[in-house]
């Protein structure tokens, strides 16, 4: 097996500010300063399969959440060659609304999960005032048919069999948020964080985001990213700094870089 071609693809825009970003930055004792925070999914693919991992948000939820949408989703997978009868598998790393928002378009594909992040935002601690505005009800009611489908692998519990590719759970953003480990087609493994870490800084300077499941395990999580980044191309899920370590995908330059 050959390995795989790693895409970042662009698909929308965040301007804000690293107090909001950041849980607690007046701790740091630093000025604030503007953040662009971009939207990514990833796509992830050789000649046996092709892996979406997230599927942004739509544009309605845009609007509502005053996001920047700056290529729908559908147009972007067709940017990059991605026709979504061909996704064998799309990841969820967790159920937040830019994460899970397209799930529609993947109606025959098998849906991986963390365990714990499917049991979570199905019970009734997910729909509580202070975690249910990160969702939205209708997409995580798409996760549910797919499971009712058998379309659903949630891991640990189920393995999703994709050679070259391995999902590791790093709570602490969510209860179940997954990380996706992959080998690249060059010679470091790509480990897509999503959003375990938004942003470099995030995981370099262990700074936590602002919002949170868990502190102590987002902080064990960010170290963790810290420490593999040594050995590992360590990509955030939401810093437009990504669109510049990388260079441009030849299919879509405007919109997507290739991380390997």
């Amino acid at each position: 097996m050959s390995g795989y071609e790693v895409l970042a693809v662009k698909f929308g825009e965040w301007p804000t500010s690293k107090r909001t970003l950041y849980h607690s930055f007046d701790a740091y004792d630093e000025p604030d300063e503007p953040v662009r925070v971009d939207y990514y999914f990833w796509v992830v693919r050789n000649e046996q399969r092709t892996v979406v991992v997230d599927c942004g948000f739509r544009p309605e939820v845009a609007d509502r959440r005053k996001r920047l949408l700056v290529t729908p989703v559908p147009e972007a997978l067709r940017h990059v060659g991605v026709d979504p009868a061909d996704v064998s598998h799309v990841v969820l790393t967790h159920f937040h609304y830019d994460h899970i928002g397209n799930l529609n378009l993947f109606p025959r594909s098998q849906v991986v999960t963390g365990a714990a992040e499917y049991a979570f935002w199905t019970g009734p601690i997910g729909a509580r005032p202070l975690f249910a505005p990160a969702v939205e009800a209708e997409e995580v009611a798409w996760v549910q048919q797919a499971h009712r489908e058998g379309r659903l692998l949630r891991v640990p519990v189920d393995d999703p069999a994709l050679p070259g590719i391995s999902f590791r759970p790093l709570p602490g953003h969510t209860p179940g948020q997954l990380v996706v480990e992959v080998e690249g087609a060059g010679d470091r493994r790509v480990v897509l964080a999503s959003d375990a870490s938004h942003t470099y800084e995030e995981f370099e300077q262990e700074r936590p985001f602002h919002i949170a499941s868990s502190l102590p395990d987002m902080y064990d999580g960010l170290a963790w990213l810290k420490q593999t980044a040594r050995e590992a191309e360590v990509v955030p899920g939401h810093d437009n700094l990504v669109l510049t370590r990388y260079p441009a995908a030849e299919i879509a330059p405007e919109i997507a870089v290739r991380i390997s």
